[in-house]
Formats: structure tokens, C-alpha cells, sequence
């Protein structure tokens, strides 16, 4: 198959790399909150509140299944906290070639905040430090993947480019 997933903390490039790489593959390009929000009718901060992380990762284990019977090529985005579920994060290595975007925290923190996205600072004064503590906690989860692609200090261009030809190694090598 020609599956690939991307994973990483927000702000690492899941969303707009895997734009660009899904038309350079010339193949779908999902992001997996949004198939879930479609799929059960509602944002996925309100799913957590209202269903609660066990009920929200069934949902997500649930949408990544249909997404994977239904898509023999796909660029799939994740949520940076899917690694969290074992269940679902074997899924994801078992059926995609999986891809850790990783940046410096700054950057992470950065293009957040340049897609208008708050929150992290928002009267929080040690939003750096819980970044840093995040990555730290999730770094062996995500050291599991297939592949892994430094985003910081390159432009976009570059990062596609970089992901197409890892990508199209890893397709060939693979029996997934």
C-alpha cells in the first residue's frame, strides 16, 4: 500500500506537508480530527468533554479502520496525542508507513501561533516549558515510527521533497 500517516505535536507540519505531499503522490490527503468530527457530528474538543479520552480514542481507532479499508494510497494526518492509545498507535504502525515530523519547541510554539491559535500562551506563563515537557514525555512513542523528518530551519519546499523521497522508500521496502 501506499498509506502514509504523519505524526507529532501541533505546529510540526502535519497538515500543510501533508497537503503537499498527498498532490505530489497524487492520492487523498485526510486529517483524521476532521474524518472524526464528520463521522460523529461534532468538534473533537466537545467529543472529549462530553465522551471522555476513552470514548474519543475509540472513535479515532473506529474512523482510522474505515479510513484504511477504504484508501489503498493516503496521506493521513494524526492528532498529536494518538501515540497515547496503544491500540490505535498499532494500528497506525501496522497499517501506514509512519512518519514523525519533529521541530525545536520554538517552532512548534511559532507556526501555532501563526495559524492564530492562542491557546498555548493563553494565561499560561509556562507554556514553553509544558511544550518541552510534552515532547519529552512522547519522544519514545514517536521514536517508534517508521521515519522521522526534521522540520525546523528548512522551507516547505524542501520538507515535501524530503518526505516524497523517504516516503517512496519506504513504500518499496515494505511489505505494509
Amino acid at each position: 500500500s501506499r498509506r502514509v500517516s504523519l505524526i507529532g505535536l501541533r505546529g510540526a507540519g502535519k497538515s500543510t506537508l501533508g497537503a503537499a505531499l498527498a498532490a505530489r503522490l497524487e492520492c487523498p490527503f485526510i486529517e483524521l480530527d476532521k474524518a472524526v468530527e464528520r463521522e460523529y457530528g461534532a468538534p473533537v474538543s466537545s467529543l472529549f468533554e462530553v465522551y471522555g479520552p476513552a470514548t474519543f480514542r475509540r472513535y479515532e481507532r473506529e474512523c482510522l479502520q474505515r479510513i484504511v479499508a477504504e484508501n489503498e494510497a493516503a496521506v493521513i494526518a494524526t492528532a498529536g496525542g494518538i501515540v497515547a492509545d496503544e491500540q490505535t498507535f498499532a494500528q497506525l504502525l501496522d497499517t501506514t508507513h509512519v512518519i514523525w515530523l519533529k521541530a525545536l519547541p520554538a517552532d512548534h510554539m511559532r507556526r501555532v501561533m501563526e495559524q492564530g491559535d492562542f491557546r498555548p500562551m493563553a494565561r499560561n506563563r509556562e507554556a514553553m516549558a509544558d511544550l518541552v515537557a510534552i515532547l519529552d514525555a512522547r519522544e519514545a512513542e514517536y521514536g517508534r515510527a517508521h521515519a522521522q523528518l526534521e522540520t525546523s530551519g528548512k522551507a516547505i519546499p524542501q520538507c515535501v521533497a524530503e518526505l516524497e523521497r523517504m516516503v517512496r522508500g519506504l513504500c518499496a521496502a515494505s511489505q505494509i
